[in-house]
């Protein structure tokens, strides 16, 4: 396929996920609040309204015409790692650093170039976190979305490749509900964090789920 996701679908995903978390912050609480510090949707919405900020100081400095996504990524990841509280600052400041350093300079990605970067930003969560498949934790929304993508034809449509990538990270976080967390604060509750949604698994999901619904046209959807 010779469909590309461009700089400004970039740009209007992450406005749109930083509109995501602000309208599911109370949700992402509650669900922090079983497990761990209930401040995983106050320093998510924290930390992307930052993100915006951030994104309008560019803009208004003229960086707009930038095409440089690598950069893009980097500068999400570093104002994550400084606004963002707790764990999800430093993991989801890795994501988007790695994403970066897997971009480089281009000025727009092919699905290959979208599935290589959101590998780079898994590996460096996985790393970061020191956690696995299974530990409850948002590396199982992530990883299964990232292996859906390298899973998936070339043949078929960028948006429908993406739903399928959210679809999988969807399946990953429900599938966190009955396991016993390993890491992380909700890892202190042993089997009492069984039959919660991991919080962090969950802002995952609408990162990716949003991804779906912005970087490609819904139209193009074969399904």
């Amino acid at each position: 396929m010779s469909e590309t996701i461009s700089r400004q679908s970039i740009l209007v995903w992450l406005r749109t996920f930083a509109e995501t978390v602000t309208r599911k912050r109370d949700e992402l609480i509650d669900l922090d609040a079983a497990i761990g510090d209930a401040d995983h949707g106050i320093n998510m919405d924290r930390g992307m309204q930052a993100v915006v900020r951030k994104l309008a100081e560019l803009d208004e400095a003229g960086d707009e015409t930038s095409d440089d996504l690598g950069a893009l990524f980097k500068t999400v990841g570093m104002t994550l790692v400084s606004t963002v509280g707790g764990a999800a600052g430093p993991l989801y400041g890795t994501l988007f650093l790695q994403m970066g350093v897997a971009v480089g300079d281009r000025s727009e990605l092919t699905l290959t170039d979208w599935a290589t970067a959101l590998a780079a930003g898994v590996t460096g969560v996985r790393a970061r976190g020191k956690a696995e498949l299974e530990d409850k934790t948002m590396l199982d929304a992530l990883l299964p979305a990232a292996e859906a993508l390298n899973a998936s034809d070339s043949g078929i449509p960028l948006a429908d490749i993406l739903r399928r990538s959210a679809a999988a990270a969807e399946q990953g976080m429900k599938a966190t509900i009955p396991l016993v967390a390993r890491k992380g604060r909700a890892s202190y509750l042993g089997a009492r964090s069984v039959g919660h949604q991991d919080p962090g698994a969950t802002s995952s999901w609408l990162l990716l789920n949003t991804a779906a619904e912005t970087l490609a046209p819904a139209e193009r959807c074969a399904s």
